[in-house]
């Protein structure tokens, strides 16, 4: 496991971003090929991102890169062009809007087989987003589904709109709600985490 104190977020497609991130003292740098990217610019993208990959060390910090949902028609491409073009400088892919197992054995299955054939040294790590009520229901057999999973991140965002919460702003609290309005979802989520972590090893 790898620390994850603070987390910057980078789109994908906006390379004068790339070499800003570089230099960024975050934890953890993820270029982004899902919500910030438009739908017409997510397959350039993808060549951005193993470029900035190849270009710029990262030093220090958790290398991620956050694909497309696996029901989308970006997800198998994303995760082929984004192994095969940079796998060995990459520490995690994030799954965004998973739901179910299938999910998760399907990214895990494909990286196999990407780490096979390319003979990479070093497994790939999975990021898990909690986005919806399916996944949040699901959350305990997620969270097992694979040994690859580092991090389960609940996006309150989607999950929000996935509920028909009427919220413009993300995350925020709810002010009708008597105590902290996310307080049991995040709990979900820590006790998933926490029944299935493995022995601490910063690297």
């Amino acid at each position: 496991m790898r620390a994850r104190r603070s987390c910057l977020a980078v789109p994908g497609s906006q390379p004068r971003f790339h070499a800003k991130a570089d230099q960024s003292p975050a934890d953890q740098v993820f270029l982004d090929l899902e919500d910030s990217v438009a739908p017409k610019a997510k397959v350039d993208a993808r060549g951005q991102v193993v470029e900035a990959l190849r270009t710029y060390e990262y030093a220090g910090k958790v290398k991620v890169v956050r694909v497309n949902a696996c029901d989308t028609r970006w997800c198998f491409d994303d995760i082929i062009t984004v192994v095969e073009g940079a796998g060995d400088r990459l520490d995690c892919l994030m799954i965004p809007k998973v739901e179910d197992v299938d999910h998760v054995h399907f990214v895990d299955n494909l990286l196999n087989q990407l780490e096979w054939k390319l003979g990479l040294e070093r497994r790939i790590g999975l990021e898990l987003q909690i986005e919806s009520a399916r996944g949040m229901e699901n959350i305990n057999a997620i969270a097992g589904a694979s040994d690859r999973a580092e991090a389960l991140i609940f996006g309150p965002g989607d999950f929000s709109a996935n509920l028909r919460l009427p919220e413009l702003t993300v995350g925020r609290l709810q002010p009708d709600y008597p105590g902290g309005f996310w307080n049991y979802f995040l709990a979900r989520v820590g006790v998933a985490a926490a029944a299935r972590q493995r022995p601490w090893t910063e690297t």
